[in-house]
């Protein structure tokens, strides 16, 4: 029989991102996060439960967290589940399931109040990463666009 494991999850991070480095100099990254679910109860309340998630992240994803995610910050995680093993101080077996995140994206707008990085995000207005419409449409100086370039 086969078998499927993969999970998707968007919440909130519920600390800073802690990124080390394997002795082969791999980027690892684990994360908190938060899920929300809301539902109606019985009485007609809403009811919020809040489900804490530990992520593992790797390489360049793992990067790539720590250079833009900070406490709060809303991130969209796909990965798969993972069991971890221990043995506790007790002598006792420890167990715990997490997630290995294999996609990450993060949610929200850039210069929003939302997260804010590890570091210093830099913000540039769109206009600096755009040549002007007349010179990329070949419209004219009043904003006119000739009929044979509509593609409709």
């Amino acid at each position: 029989m086969s078998s499927f494991n993969r999970v998707i999850l968007m919440g909130n991070l519920t600390r800073n991102v802690e990124l080390r480095h394997t002795s082969g100099g791999t980027a690892v990254a684990d994360i908190g996060l938060a899920v929300n679910n809301r539902r109606k109860v019985v009485d007609g309340r809403w009811v919020d439960e809040t489900t804490f998630v530990d992520v593992t992240l790797w390489g360049r994803t793992a990067e790539v967290a720590d250079e833009y995610l900070s406490k709060g910050s809303p991130v969209l995680v796909e990965g798969r589940l993972k069991l971890d093993t221990w043995q506790g101080n007790d002598g006792g077996k420890r167990s715990k399931l997490k997630v290995v995140g294999e996609r990450m994206q993060m949610v929200g707008s850039r210069n929003g109040g939302e997260g804010g990085g590890n570091r210093q995000a830099r913000s540039q207005r769109q206009d600096d990463y755009c040549e002007p419409a007349s010179q990329a449409t070949g419209a004219s100086s009043t904003g006119s666009i000739p009929d044979d370039d509509i593609p409709f």
